[in-house]
């Protein structure tokens, strides 16, 4: 009697797997059908043509062919009055240097001042953290513009109203910092401990207190972690502004670009990449061994 309820059991079982199963790969084709259907549709809404495409390729090669430097291997280590050594191919190195640094800069000052006003902003934002839900809804909205407009928008604004200049690009980061950071560190905030607050306040504490002693000790590695994110996201995003006049290399490196200095864009571009390939290194190693061994203790 057991052997044969056991094997209407395992019966059943394996029935309802098959049936699982079925209904799954059900749902996948009908989800890669849907995606098919949406690329096709977009396709054919902003006018994808395949030939065009396809025949723009071999002219991008001809670009990076053009703009790559024509090193010489015997004079590769000559001053920079030899063509074909690469200190003639980057003979303009201390502007480009000056320009990096004041990328370097921007970014720096947009992520500190955003991720600041970031965190103030966001204990306002989160449901478990702000004083009323009027508070809640405004903070949110705000946040909400400046992450929902790009920072390149904020940037032409600002260029148009304060001139050329990275003053205009500090102003655009530091906003979409703001919307950003505020949203990332408010939904922190919600997913921590109530009960060191819940203790402070019993003890008589008030609402800063709270955020200072019950909420901050324990989101400070993730909120930390968020911010060095930014930063990133940042030095590539002040390269970017610089082609509407936000300062910085972007600007030098548009410049040459519709001058057609080939050598020199080449030159510029090798540079912003190896500053971006460092600063994500260096971010990647405090957030690993440094970040983590606190979060860990």
């Amino acid at each position: 009697m057991i052997s044969i309820m056991s094997e209407i059991f395992i019966e059943n079982h394996n029935q309802k797997l098959k049936d699982l199963i079925f209904k799954r790969r059900l749902w996948n084709i009908f989800i890669i059908i849907s995606l098919l259907i949406a690329v096709l549709l977009s396709s054919s809404i902003i006018d994808i043509n395949s030939s065009r495409l396809l025949n723009g390729l071999p002219r991008l090669g001809d670009y990076i062919s053009q703009i790559l430097p024509s090193l010489d291997s015997s004079s590769l280590f000559l001053d920079s009055n030899k063509e074909g050594s690469i200190a003639y191919w980057y003979f303009n190195l201390p502007k480009y240097l000056k320009l990096l640094f004041e990328t370097f800069n921007m970014a720096l000052l947009a992520t500190i001042i955003g991720s600041s006003i970031a965190l103030l902003l966001s204990f306002l934002s989160a449901k478990n953290t702000a004083p009323n839900s009027f508070i809640y809804f405004m903070t949110r909205r705000t946040l909400e513009f400046f992450r929902g407009v790009p920072e390149i928008i904020f940037a032409i604004l600002f260029v148009w109203a304060l001139g050329i200049g990275p003053i205009a690009g500090i102003i655009a980061m530091t906003l979409h910092t703001t919307g950003s950071l505020g949203k990332l560190f408010s939904e922190v905030h919600e997913n921590s401990d109530i009960k060191p607050r819940e203790a402070l306040k019993a003890s008589g504490g008030n609402w800063p207190s709270e955020m200072k002693f019950g909420l901050l000790p324990q989101v400070l590695p993730n909120l930390i972690s968020y911010t060095l994110l930014r930063f990133e996201i940042n030095i590539r995003a002040s390269t970017i502004l610089g082609f509407v006049g936000a300062g910085g290399i972007g600007q030098e490196l548009y410049l040459v670009i519709n001058f057609n200095y080939y050598e020199e864009v080449s030159a510029i571009i090798l540079l912003i990449i190896l500053t971006v390939i460092s600063i994500d290194l260096l971010s990647e190693y405090l957030r690993k061994n440094v970040i983590e061994v606190d979060n860990v203790r």
